[in-house]
């Protein structure tokens, strides 16, 4: 077939326009700016268009267009599509077909899917069970990809709730990492959350696997939802002895990378996996692209630790403040955010403040820069967003706007 991605250079769908590039097919797409992500995926064949979208990117003998969710109804591409009558999907919507064609593990929650999806991927491999993998990430266990292609009937993937993408998902298995207050401008509250998340474990088919995360509150509060089910229950905690062993082995600090790790090692027991094979992918796994990621770096002949982390949400956040002063018990540390876009910096505002105020009490963060321009928005306007980060993001602490340049 030939394929049309709209929104290529996104981590979720350009890893599902690797997996049809591994198939054999014709891929083509575009996007607004181009990225490591975009080059990658022209050297594998594709045909990037960067730029501004266009009507011309669609060409006639298109077989299907996929989109990405952040991609809007009036996307000139996508209206091209629908009146030339192609096959249109969002990205969730084709991948959920996938997960029909295997036997898909989802890994879905706020905080800590990534790691978690690349952890159970490595143990799945060293096992010899050979998975084919879409990650929202990128591995260098996968030559720094976001996917990889098994050949046997194992599919794992990262199940994101944005817009409730993962309710398009019929996994065999879930991990279910944390529940919290994330994507407001869709769900309103935490309450509709927990419910979402819940209509997602009722896709699982009997004798299914649900594993949850006993020390989260919200995860146990969506258990107390399930009244009946066909679906086995598993559990991991903090409070569980291979805790201990694992923070011995992991290469990267804090609590919730332990989690993340018994998150993996309980979907392993789960498919009978011995725990030998599972200690020995944990304690070889490096970290994930933008994921607690250690780098050298110097400014004028200084040199200093440069330690670039996703977290974009203020319990992200925490936690990795949190693992940061543990690595560097007596260093002196500086944590430099950039707000990831507008709509979630309103609705978190507050959380944000708090965080912020209290890096140095609990934390013993020397300073905190916050940049003004979001990593990614939709629109400058969207829910009061524009006003927040161009005004009372001061707040917090200080504005560096040549801070990005230096690090270049």
């Amino acid at each position: 077939m030939k394929i049309h991605f709209i929104g290529i250079g996104g981590i979720g769908v350009s890893a599902l326009a690797r997996y049809y590039l591994s198939q054999g097919h014709q891929v083509s797409g575009s996007d607004l700016a181009e990225s490591e992500i975009t080059k990658a995926l022209e050297k594998l064949g594709a045909r990037v268009q960067i730029g501004k979208h266009d009507a011309k990117n669609v060409l006639k003998d298109i077989d299907l267009v996929i989109y990405s969710p952040a991609v809007t109804d009036d996307n000139v591409e996508l209206k091209t599509a629908r009146a030339r009558r192609i096959k249109i999907q969002s990205y969730p919507e084709n991948l959920g077909e996938l997960t029909k064609k295997h036997f898909t593990i989802a890994v879905c929650g706020t905080h800590g899917k990534g790691t978690t999806t690349a952890m159970i991927s490595l143990i799945l491999i060293k096992a010899g069970l050979d998975p084919t993998v879409i990650i929202g990430t990128k591995l260098k266990e996968f030559n720094d990809s976001n996917f990889r292609q098994g050949k046997s009937k194992y599919l794992v993937i990262e199940a994101d709730e944005y817009k409730s993408s993962f309710l398009n998902y019929w996994p065999k298995i879930i991990v279910l990492t944390t529940i919290d207050a994330d994507h407001l401008d869709c769900f309103k509250n935490l309450n509709n959350i927990i419910k979402a998340f819940k209509r997602f474990t009722d896709h699982l088919p009997d004798k299914g696997i649900l594993v949850a995360n006993l020390d989260d509150k919200n995860t146990l509060q969506l258990k107390s939802l399930i009244k009946k089910s066909g679906f086995k229950h598993k559990s991991y905690s903090l409070k569980q002895k291979e805790a201990d062993v694992l923070r011995k082995i992991l290469k990267l600090p804090g609590d919730h990378i332990v989690s993340d790790a018994l998150a993996a090692l309980a979907l392993a027991r789960s498919l009978k996996i011995p725990d030998k094979v599972s200690f020995k992918a944990l304690s070889g796994y490096h970290g994930a692209w933008r994921r607690f990621e250690v780098k050298k770096a110097e400014i004028n002949n200084l040199p200093f630790t440069l330690i670039n982390d996703y977290a974009h949400h203020p319990t992200e956040i925490s936690v990795t403040l949190k693992a940061v002063r543990q690595k560097y018990p007596d260093k002196r540390i500086t944590c430099v955010f950039q707000p990831h876009q507008y709509q979630r910096t309103f609705y978190l505002f507050d959380d944000f403040v708090k965080i912020f105020q209290q890096a140095k009490s609990k934390f013993g963060i020397e300073k905190v820069i916050i940049t003004d321009k979001p990593a990614r928005h939709a629109s400058p306007d969207d829910a009061g967003g524009k006003k927040i980060v161009e005004i009372n993001v001061k707040k917090l602490y200080a504005i560096y706007h040549s801070f990005s340049n230096k690090m270049k």
